[in-house]
């Protein structure tokens, strides 16, 4: 994945983390940034491209250089890109100084935790601390997107007692575990609105199941829930039984099951109860491994039922080109 060009709505501008003052300034500009309306922009964050280990109080100083250089007190869209070595304790660094300088971030909004492509680290190596405590630091945050969860070591940590603004939820792991789960299940959060969990593959950590999800599957946990995305899921088929009878489905209208290992076996299993799902806006099913015959059952199953449809597969057919006895591999989108 590349680093981001938009989010929050905004167009993304990174802050150099070198140069005087006039060369970085002109490196703004030519990004179409302005230090005067930080607001019209959402700010990346990044001391390394993983080529070397800046020290901590350089890491320091680079935020401290920021707050002060940028109207922060305007700024409402942060993204942070690598900090340090991601895979050795970067963004635990770059989660305690975003804490130690909540306050000079009142209007901070959305938060982008962990921007930071294949080449600078691999996703199920990205090691994130407890990000708590940063969603306590900012009352008014209404989106947070963390990338990476490090889930052989089990180190991410989301239980928030109590946060009333928090609107959007997103969390992309190329294996997330089934406690992390149950820490945002069990979380204080009323204003949330879009939960999104990228499930991933059990050798990178992911042990996620429906039952790690009960509380929100119940509909009790998140009431004002419009969105649920259960994407990148290795085992796809389990979960639609389970989502079919659970009562959330009854407010949200959208369901993304996307870039997970949907094959025809688990494409019968949605066909057999489509009509639980026939409520719903939309039903994204896109990055899937179904052949063109089961495309079209699937179709007709939602046909005249107004609900919207993505089944583009998302890949390169030409790469499931397999010998007649060779077994299939079937992956997530977004492991290794």
């Amino acid at each position: 994945m590349s680093d981001l060009t938009e989010f929050a709505g905004l167009p993304v501008v990174e802050f150099p983390a070198s140069g005087t003052w006039e060369e970085r300034l002109a490196r703004i500009r030519e990004q179409g940034g302005d230090p005067h309306d930080p607001a019209a922009t959402a700010w990346r964050l990044r001391t390394s491209a993983g080529l070397r280990t800046p020290p901590e109080d350089e890491c320091a100083d680079y935020l401290a250089r920021f707050l002060s250089e940028v109207d922060a007190e305007q700024l409402t869209a942060l993204v942070i890109g690598e900090w340090s070595y991601a895979n050795e304790g970067g963004m635990y660094q770059a989660a305690d100084l975003l804490v130690e300088h909540a306050d000079a971030l009142p209007n901070l909004r959305s938060v982008f935790f962990g921007d930071i492509t294949f080449d600078e680290c691999e996703l199920s190596w990205i090691s994130q601390p407890d990000l708590a405590p940063l969603v306590a630091a900012f009352p008014r945050l209404e989106a947070l997107t963390v990338k990476g969860a490090d889930g052989m070591e089990g180190r991410l940590g989301l239980h928030v007692p109590s946060h009333a603004s928090l609107r959007s939820l997103t969390l992309q792991s190329g294996g997330l575990p089934g406690r992390v789960v149950r820490e945002v299940a069990s979380s204080g959060l009323p204003a949330l609105e879009h939960l999104e969990l990228w499930l991933g593959m059990e050798d990178y950590g992911g042990s996620t199941s429906p039952q790690d999800l009960a509380p929100v599957l119940s509909g009790e946990a998140f009431p004002r829930l419009r969105y649920l995305g259960v994407r990148n899921a290795e085992k796809w088929a389990e979960w639609v039984p389970v989502l079919a009878e659970a009562p959330v489905l009854a407010g949200l209208e959208v369901l993304d099951l996307s870039l997970g290992i949907l094959t025809d076996k688990g494409a019968q299993e949605l066909v057999d109860r489509a009509g639980a799902f026939s409520g719903l806006r939309r039903l994204d099913l896109h990055h899937h491994f179904l052949g063109e015959e089961t495309v079209e059952r699937v179709r007709a199953a939602f046909a005249g039922s107004g609900v919207e449809l993505d089944l583009d597969a998302g890949r390169d057919d030409d790469d499931e080109e397999y010998d007649e006895d060779e077994e299939p591999y079937y992956y997530t989108a977004a492991s290794e």
